[in-house]
């Protein structure tokens, strides 16, 4: 795991766009905030397709823990600076805090333990700007499928969740846009 977490830091680092996003999330100073999802998915595979640095497609998901703060107004405000900041992205803030109510498990302890619940092991990866400028990783299911260009659901969404998995893949055409994808589905 170490090379690949070298190789991703690497990769972040040498991407001026994605930079950029970290250092406005740096700026909130969220408990546990990290920038996760098809941010750190989309920029691997792009490298790995060999198609080059490509603008950010979609949201960019800031993510946090903040076990005190139950006011949805406050993720909107949050939204606010940031696209003060950087309008350039389209950014979405998700207090991991809360989550767990909306996708009906136990709580969550932190950021990290949030991504153990997210879709596919090639997602539940986040990235941050840490102390010293230091991009630091969270990849609660390792980095081994993202760089080996494996599309997987996570444990929560390999029987009952499935369908929901097989609609991304559909929905966000990942097969059709990153063709060297191999599509682990169990049976």
């Amino acid at each position: 795991m170490i090379k690949y977490q070298e190789a991703l830091q690497r990769l972040l680092l040498d991407d001026p766009v994605r930079m950029q996003a970290l250092y406005a999330t740096r700026a909130l100073i969220l408990h546990d905030g990290w920038i996760g999802a098809g941010f750190v998915r989309d920029a691997m595979w792009d490298h790995l397709h060999r198609y080059g640095q490509r603008p950010i497609s979609g949201d960019v998901d800031v993510v946090w823990f903040g076990a005190e703060c139950a006011n949805p107004a406050h993720y909107s405000d949050l939204e606010e600076k940031l696209r003060q900041q950087a309008p350039e992205f389209n950014w979405s803030v998700k207090n991991q805090a809360r989550m767990h109510q909306r996708n009906g498990n136990d709580r969550y302890h932190s950021t990290e333990n949030a991504l153990l619940y997210w879709p596919e092991t090639a997602t539940d990866i986040a990235a941050r700007v840490g102390d010293n400028n230091v991009i630091e990783i969270i990849a609660p299911y390792g980095l081994d499928d993202l760089f080996e260009l494996r599309l997987r659901p996570t444990p929560p969404f390999e029987h009952e969740k499935l369908d929901v998995f097989r609609q991304r893949v559909f929905a966000k055409r990942w097969m059709e846009r990153y063709p060297l994808l191999q599509l682990i589905v169990p049976t």
